[in-house]
């Protein structure tokens, strides 16, 4: 039997590094400090801490199955490889379905800062098709949009940080007793609603059958991606709070202009959504880039219909993969709401992130580049945050999962008993 068709190995260490960074930096600077503000007050710098911890961790887990298994899938393969079918399938249909909620999430935030009001839904519609069609024309497109964009995004936020910290507004930077006073719980959710924008170093893994030498450049990029989101997300998060406080944040869906508004420079608001327009769409470009590889992976095995497993003879992508992403991602961008489509996006990515620590904590001495210990926090984390999602997120991704898993018993009873 021929072997599927291949893609290309394109990528380099600083395509990989920004294309991790695209699919962070827009995922939650402009969209997650919200909800974490309703849920945990001030005490969303420590949701942020065990956000970036957990990360850390899932991302050791990734940078060392990607290391061995270099192939499209993410976790999906290391699954299958390491842990059984079952257990990929769990994975990849968890990621699948997340991320198409974080796309439909990124599309909502580019529309509610570039949009005219009563115009968002239809414009996030438009993006969602116009950078589906990016990524249709090949992976080295898409790695040089994204290079654009997380510098054009980086060099605003310089420019809007120094407006707000230069700004005559007043300073009411919380005290650490305002830190935890919302209680373990809250802190808690707000950590697993700001791990939605720590997500995205998994594009880097799902796309490692298109990276030059993937045993080195894959674990370097995760690491260089994550660490440096972190340092941007820390320094916004300070820079929230001592400009609009816990409550501004929590007030509003756009708390980077509000800022800039407390600071009386309202010439800086276009800066403002010109960089969460551009960071939306970075993600949002990443986004649909790993789901489509990683949709590639699942037809390859039949968990998928194997027709998405189809690979352009010209532009090499998994073409019908990312046509019908786009489509699913444009009937939800019309029926769903930013908050609940976050919340839905952090139970399948933390989900995702479980199967990633147990296979990685089945590696050999020989593939193993971290300490398990490290694989045992991060799986037991994840969880830890998935029960202390909003409850209504909980419900529909547990709905969503089983149904998935439903789906696939069912097709696999029917291939079994035809003769």
């Amino acid at each position: 039997m021929a072997s599927p068709p291949q893609l290309r190995r394109r990528l380099g260490l600083a395509d990989a590094t920004f294309i991790g960074l695209g699919s962070m930096i827009g995922a939650g600077l402009f969209s997650a400090f919200t909800p974490a503000a309703q849920a945990a007050g001030a005490g969303l710098l420590v949701g942020l801490a065990i956000a970036a911890f957990v990360a850390f961790c899932n991302a050791t887990s990734s940078a060392q199955l990607a290391a061995q298994y270099p192939s499209s899938g993410g976790t999906y393969l290391y699954g299958r490889e390491r842990l059984g079918e079952w257990w990929g399938f769990a994975a990849g249909w968890s990621f699948v379905i997340g991320k198409t909620a974080s796309c439909a999430a990124m599309a909502l935030t580019f529309a509610a800062y570039a949009a005219p009001p009563g115009f968002e839904r239809p414009i996030a519609v438009l993006a969602v098709l116009a950078l589906a069609a990016v990524n249709y024309r090949g992976v080295t497109r898409t790695a040089l949009l994204t290079r654009v964009i997380v510098v054009v995004v980086l060099l605003l936020l310089v420019v809007v940080v120094a407006v707000v910290l230069g700004g005559s507004g007043a300073r009411q930077f919380p005290s650490a007793t305002d830190w935890v006073s919302a209680g373990p719980l809250g802190i808690l959710q707000a950590a697993g609603l700001l791990f939605f924008a720590f997500a995205g170093y998994a594009r880097i893994a799902t796309m490692g059958e298109e990276v030059r030498e993937p045993a080195r450049t894959i674990p370097r990029a995760i690491t260089l991606a994550l660490a440096l989101t972190v340092l941007v997300y820390g320094i916004v998060a300070l820079v929230l709070l001592s400009s609009l406080g816990a409550a501004g944040i929590a007030q509003t869906p756009t708390p980077l202009t509000e800022a800039v508004v407390t600071a009386n420079a309202p010439w800086a608001v276009p800066l403002v959504r010109i960089g969460a327009a551009a960071a939306a769409l970075g993600a949002l470009l990443g986004l649909i880039a790993g789901i489509g590889r990683t949709s590639l992976a699942m037809a390859r095995e039949g968990d998928l219909p194997r027709w998405l497993a189809a690979i352009h003879p010209r532009f090499e992508v998994p073409h019908r993969a990312e046509v019908v992403l786009a489509l699913v991602v444009c009937v939800l961008v019309v029926t769903v709401d930013l908050r609940d489509a976050i919340g839905f996006s952090s139970f399948g990515v933390l989900l995702y992130y479980v199967v990633a620590n147990l296979a990685a904590l089945t590696q050999t001495t020989a593939h193993r580049r971290y300490p398990r210990l490290l694989q045992i926090v991060g799986a037991i984390a994840c969880l830890l945050l998935v029960v202390t999602l909003p409850l209504p997120s909980v419900l529909i991704g547990v709905g969503v999962l089983g149904v998935g898993l439903a789906g696939r018993a069912v097709a696999r009873t029917r291939r079994t008993s035809i003769p």
